[in-house]
């Protein structure tokens, strides 16, 4: 959606450094007419170069917590490995940190689609990461600068074990902290196992709200930061998390439990994957939501703090974001945290487990 009202001083700003970092860069698009689109996420701003095809993406801090220089390049790395999919868009080049840009930017490929609509587009989406995790797994000196842990859930229980130090101070209510906590305790048992999935290239961001699908139907996945070698299904349960298709206005949807499952069936159809996957369906989805709800209460205690004066690092300062934006994720944030969205997750998970068991056995795989 663009902004089509007059930019404030700070959007005149963004866009004026903007100019000087691409006219400094001599790119061809130096010139072209910058418009700002609307504030979506909480990461980035997104710039379009008109009448080029192109987009720029500038950070407004690192989701990964990283200085500004690696943080762009690890940004790059994600659209550059995840590019033979062909359900990304094509990056097109790098604006180093400058005194115009103290976190730089990237130009991609300016996707021309539609938002998702669920349940319809759940296929298309699927396709899409299936593309994505069918991509063969580099050699593990390769794998740099994306995240390559050697025991990925073991790294994912460090992400949500800092993320949940936040909890006590976000304030649940004792009966949802109680189901958090009971779900956490099962991830825990997971992760003391010796069986882990096999690992590919997975997003790590794949909600619905950062696809736009294509006049062919197909899906592309636009937003890129957060990718890693880890496990598949983690991706899955981004893409069909009750915290995930309520995030975006324009994708909002409460998906049945039968869809959810008819979603993952038909990522099996298509990954070479497939069925060594399907044990681990349940368990990583509430894996992924307890990243999410944990991420939930550190939104909650952080971003009400000053922007920090650095270019580096991790920054969920609302002063970066606008106000429309700001309120809208502090209405989701106050949803996913009270009781009735925490049950009906948990509940959910129940019903998969026994929809999942009931559809067969399968196969593991050892990472």
């Amino acid at each position: 959606m663009s902004n089509l009202s007059p930019p404030s001083a700070d959007q005149a700003a963004l866009l004026a450094n903007l100019r000087r970092a691409l006219q400094h860069a001599r790119l061809p698009a130096a010139d072209a007419p910058l418009l700002l689109l609307g504030d979506k996420g909480l990461a980035h701003h997104h710039v379009r170069l008109v009448g080029t095809g192109w987009l720029a993406r500038l950070p407004k801090q690192s989701q990964m917590g990283l200085g500004a220089a690696t943080n762009l390049a690890y940004e790059a790395a994600c659209f550059e490995r995840a590019g033979p999919s062909g359900h990304v868009p094509r990056l097109h080049g790098e604006l180093p940190p400058s005194a115009a840009l103290p976190r730089g930017g990237l130009l991609v490929e300016e996707i021309s689609g539609r938002n998702a609509r669920l349940p319809q587009d759940l296929p298309a989406i699927m396709q899409a990461l299936a593309a994505i995790h069918s991509l063969p797994l580099p050699a593990t000196a390769q794998r740099a600068p994306l995240l390559d842990a050697s025991d990925p859930l073991a790294a994912l229980r460090l992400e949500i074990g800092a993320q949940g130090v936040y909890l006590d101070a976000a304030a649940l209510a004792p009966g949802a902290r109680a189901l958090v906590d009971h779900v956490h305790a099962g991830f825990a048992h997971l992760c003391e196992q010796v069986e882990r999935p096999a690992r590919r290239l997975i997003a790590f961001d794949g909600h619905p709200g950062n696809f736009l699908m294509r006049g062919d139907g197909s899906a592309v996945l636009v937003d890129l930061e957060k990718g890693r070698y880890s496990h598949p299904p983690l991706d899955l349960a981004h893409a069909t998390l009750y915290t995930s298709t309520t995030w975006d206005l324009e994708t909002h949807a409460e998906l049945t439990p039968s869809q959810v499952q008819q979603a993952y069936l038909a990522w099996q159809r298509d990954c070479d994957l497939g069925a060594e996957m399907q044990a681990w369906f349940v368990p990583l989805r509430a894996a992924m939501w307890l990243w999410s709800v944990t991420w939930c209460a550190k939104w909650r205690v952080l971003s009400p703090r000053a922007a920090s004066r650095s270019a580096d690092g991790e920054d969920w300062s609302q002063q970066h974001s606008s106000h429309a934006l700001v309120e809208h994720v502090r209405n989701r944030v106050d949803c996913y945290l009270a009781r009735p969205a925490i049950e009906r997750v948990v509940q959910e998970l129940d019903v998969l487990r026994g929809a999942f068991d009931r559809a067969g056995p399968s196969r593991r795989a050892a990472a």
